[in-house]
């Protein structure tokens, strides 16, 4: 089988500084701001998995920073279709794409976000299977694997074996309108790894409203003085800024200290610079439902040194019951690795559902 191999280069960057994706001109915003690719380093470990796996894969990609030098550096002999902007643009993904539906490759394999699974499949539909390696800001689809490593791992298998392993039609979701809302652009066929493939992302369950209000309330009302309080994205932990007739940013995060915002929609490195030695601090972090992500998954200002600064022990984890019910696999994961990082809040980790009320549960990569 031939693989479709398209890196979209930039995807991600937004992350760290507070941004919501990195399409267009965002691109030089995060730049600006002082972003870094991440894409490549996050791809080649999803694509030198493949190439241990499978020495002699046949290889079709962008050239230079679209695939090419991430194929080449696992140690694969790609055929390469060049690729004209710099930095490149969602219309090379369309036609890197098209030349790939036309050549007949059995899989695409791309690293991005929710915007370049729009992209791919709105041009291959159904009729060529994907696999995303999350790269982006957000990864709210089902075509992605949990990790890099698990989407290296889900489309080797596919190529190796693919009549052993069924394909399965996932929703690829994106942003909406409106802050926080996510919708539905097309169907994509996934192959179904089940231990490796994430769930799409599912909303918030209706039961769980009131005593996640009593929780929330009860948390800004105990805010104790002279205590930094890191206010993670999502509708859950909003509802603390509710409580504090505040306004904050629900696709972002916010810093509150003295039941004052502090600073708003902050970026990896501000969030460094607000934890000074000595002052202490705790992080709120909701569940995304039915994906079970507490960090990695358009939070990436919560990076590894921000959770080292603050103290795992100081990160409250806050989900309605029914959220948490729902998760199949009931697990909460986390994707923060960009270099040699290591995972943060692994093990056994309490959340928190109601005031007085919690259930423990484990958190893997």
């Amino acid at each position: 089988m031939r693989l479709g191999l398209i890196v979209n280069p930039i995807a991600g960057m937004g992350g760290s500084v507070g941004l919501h994706g990195t399409d267009g001109e965002t691109y030089r915003q995060a730049a600006a701001l002082g972003a870094v690719p991440i894409a490549h380093r996050r791809a080649g470990r999803a694509v030198r998995l493949l190439a241990d796996a499978i020495p002699d894969l046949p290889v079709i990609t962008g050239s230079g920073t679209m695939g090419e030098k991430t194929a080449r550096e696992a140690g694969l002999s790609p055929v390469v279709v060049p690729v004209r902007s710099d930095p490149t643009t969602s219309a090379d993904t369309r036609e890197v794409a098209a030349r790939m539906l036309e050549e007949g490759v059995g899989l695409i394999a791309f690293a991005g976000g929710d915007g370049t699974a729009r992209d791919i499949v709105g041009v291959v539909g159904t009729e060529v299977p994907v696999v995303g390696i999350p790269t982006g800001v957000k990864m709210h689809s089902a075509v992605f694997g949990n990790t890099p490593e698990a989407a290296g791992a889900m489309a080797a298998r596919y190529v190796a074996t693919p009549d052993q392993v069924p394909l399965t039609r996932r929703e690829v979701l994106d942003a909406g309108d409106d802050p926080g809302h996510v919708a539905g652009f097309s169907v994509a066929s996934v192959p179904f790894v089940r231990d490796l493939l994430q769930p799409g992302k599912a909303t918030t369950a209706l039961g769980d409203d009131a005593s996640l209000d009593r929780l929330c309330s009860k948390l800004a009302e105990e805010m104790a003085p002279d205590h930094l309080y890191v206010l993670g994205p999502g509708t859950t932990v909003a509802r603390i800024l509710d409580h504090l007739d505040m306004e904050g940013t629900l696709a972002g995060v916010d810093v509150v200290r003295n039941r004052r915002m502090v600073a708003t929609n902050v970026t990896a490195a501000e969030l460094v610079a607000l934890l000074e030695p000595g002052v202490p601090a705790t992080i709120y972090l909701g569940v995304i439902g039915g994906q079970g992500f507490l960090l990695g998954r358009g939070n990436q200002q919560i990076s590894p040194e921000v959770i080292s600064r603050v103290g795992e022990e100081n990160v409250m984890i806050l989900a309605g019951e029914e959220k948490v019910r729902l998760l199949d696999p009931p697990v909460l994961r986390v994707d923060t690795g960009v270099g040699s990082a290591r995972p943060v809040m692994l093990g056994y980790r309490r959340v928190h559902t109601s005031p007085g009320r919690s259930t423990v549960m484990k958190v893997v990569t």
